[in-house]
């Protein structure tokens, strides 16, 4: 058996108690199939970026409830589920993901050391001041070589 999840948009056109109706109607899909539930998160409402239309239903949706649903189910199972669900006139939208199990690590990640992260202040080598008499030295050097 793989786990799933299952993500549905139903019309906002049925009240909370009809929702969660329906919602246990697609638990009931899931059992029959031989699935077995893990989580079950409740509808709520939510605006939709942009509009719906279903071509069996009249008119477009600017907001629909969203249910979530994990489930684990064999991958035979799979094609019947959906023609189910796309048989539902009630759900505008699915998306059913096989999901991963989730590796978790053995150990826990190494912190790098403060010292490593810590710069050592740059040792800058001190020049030596030159004084004036030095400097009009040499300027007179130069001035004073044929050209």
């Amino acid at each position: 058996m793989k786990h799933y999840e299952l993500t549905y948009l139903i019309t906002p056109e049925l009240s909370e108690e009809t929702v969660s109706a329906f919602q246990e109607k697609v638990i009931v899909l899931i059992k029959e199939e031989g699935g077995s539930l893990e989580e079950v998160k409740t509808p709520l409402i939510k605006k939709l970026a942009y509009s719906l239309k279903k071509p069996n239903l009249p008119k477009k949706y600017d907001e629909a409830y969203l249910a979530v649903l994990n489930f684990q189910l064999s991958p035979e199972k799979v094609a019947d589920l959906e023609k189910k669900l796309k048989a539902e006139n009630q759900i505008l939208r699915y998306l059913l993901l096989t999901k991963r199990p989730v590796k978790k690590l053995e150990y826990a990640p190494r912190r790098m050391p403060l010292k490593s992260l810590v710069e050592k202040p740059k040792v800058v080598p001190e020049e030596k001041k030159v004084e004036l008499k030095e400097i009009e030295k040499k300027l007179e050097e130069i001035l004073n070589e044929p050209q």
